[in-house]
């Protein structure tokens, strides 16, 4: 008997190997990204800020792969570690800009995210408010660390 992860998006389950491949062949295909599509679907208000958040985590995470196979939200990865190597994500929920963490981070920076909502790996940002580029590019190193500390 054949096992098949299952994930909720948006209404309906999808089998983990489909998202994975269809997202594939289709960044092939068209030559565009997920990231850049990711953004152009969000609303213009908040696209700015999409932006700018992204090139915190591309400027703390050099070499990093970008892609959107895992959840269908931009994430970031490095080959070889736990969890496909995914160490950060970033997406939009109205009314927030929300980047997602490995979960030790945001217990270990609680004094410097106390204006923002927060769970136990996830970091919300009003879309209201300026991001604090310097503390997402932190938060970023701090969640690759604990991922490369783990494989140690």
């Amino acid at each position: 008997m054949q096992h098949v992860l299952l994930l909720w998006l948006g209404r309906r389950f999808w089998r983990r190997s489909e998202v994975f491949m269809a997202r594939k062949v289709s960044l092939k295909r068209r030559g565009t990204s997920g990231v850049d599509e990711y953004i152009a679907n969000a609303p213009k208000q908040v696209q700015d800020k999409l932006r700018k958040v992204r090139a915190a985590i591309r400027k703390a995470a050099p070499g990093a792969t970008e892609r959107t196979d895992y959840f269908q939200i931009p994430g970031y990865s490095y080959e070889g570690y736990d969890y496909d190597g995914m160490f950060v994500w970033f997406s939009f929920k109205k009314p927030y800009i929300r980047l997602h963490l490995r979960p030790p981070v945001i217990q270990d920076h609680k004094k410097e995210l106390a204006g923002c909502a927060t769970t136990k790996a996830i970091v919300s940002f009003s879309a209201d408010r300026a991001i604090s580029i310097a503390l997402v590019k932190k938060l970023v190193q701090a969640s690759l660390k604990v991922m490369k500390d783990k494989r140690e």
